[in-house]
């Protein structure tokens, strides 16, 4: 199992257990409301929109807290204007990071942001120092459930997939982003479950940490910014083993 598809893993459980659904909704109605008013309230026509209606329902987002959103995307409702900002640094062991923020103050979030770096054993880093190493792809994981890795790969290759990870309980189908809503619909018209789609960035290459006290120090990184009310996203090219990781869950 790769790094990306362990971390991908360990922020499932981990976001099942913490449950800070307050939070989610708060970053998912930003992502709404920017998606509207960059590309329209017409879902078919939109496909940030549609991924962003699609992760809200994956959340249980309340029908309503969902038409709100669009509505202050539209200006039926008053609402604030969101700016998109991406920060870069580094963690623990060299880990890298990318933070993708919304914001309505960048002195506030940038304020932010150095200090959950600065506090946790980590450093923020010029634009372009870590971005080089991530690529935006498409994300799709399937339950495991009723379908096998070779049957599977057959059905997506065709539909423009490029590989297939052990998500652990899913498998987990990354493609380039033009052809990721030609490979969900493939994998719903087979019956199988969607358990997340989405648009990621997924590292090149990974920086493997072998101490569990360093590990702990990344993964106590991610949860510091994660925790910030305009970080959006938090991606790293963390990875593991996975004995060490099972002993820090």
């Amino acid at each position: 199992m790769s790094g990306h598809s362990k971390w991908s893993t360990i922020k499932r459980k981990k976001g099942a257990l913490d449950a800070k659904r307050g939070k989610i909704f708060s970053k998912l109605v930003k992502e709404i409301t920017v998606a509207v008013r960059t590309g329209g309230s017409d879902e078919d026509a939109n496909p940030r929109l549609r991924l962003a209606l699609a992760k809200a329902r994956a959340n249980s987002m309340p029908s309503a807290n969902i038409e709100r959103a669009i509505a202050k995307g539209t200006g039926e409702a008053d609402g604030v204007t969101y700016e998109e900002i991406t920060y870069e640094g580094y963690g623990p062991g060299g880990v890298a990071f990318i933070v993708e923020c919304m914001t309505d103050n960048r002195n506030r979030t940038v304020g932010e942001v150095r200090h959950a770096f600065s506090r946790n054993n980590g450093n923020m880093a010029e634009s372009g120092a870590v971005a080089w190493n991530f690529e935006r792809v498409g994300f799709v994981s399937v339950a495991k459930a009723g379908v096998s890795e070779d049957d599977l790969m057959l059905m997506v290759m065709d539909a423009g997939a490029e590989n297939i990870e052990d998500g652990d309980e899913s498998w987990d189908i990354y493609s380039p982003v033009e052809f990721m809503e030609t490979v969900r619909k493939t994998v719903v018209d087979n019956g199988l479950d969607v358990k997340e789609y989405s648009l990621t960035l997924k590292a090149k290459t990974l920086c493997k940490i072998d101490a569990a006290e360093e590990a702990k120090r990344v993964l106590k990184l991610i949860d510091v910014l994660e925790d910030l009310d305009d970080v959006q996203e938090v991606t790293s090219n963390f990875d593991a083993d996975e004995a060490l990781l099972a002993g820090l869950e």
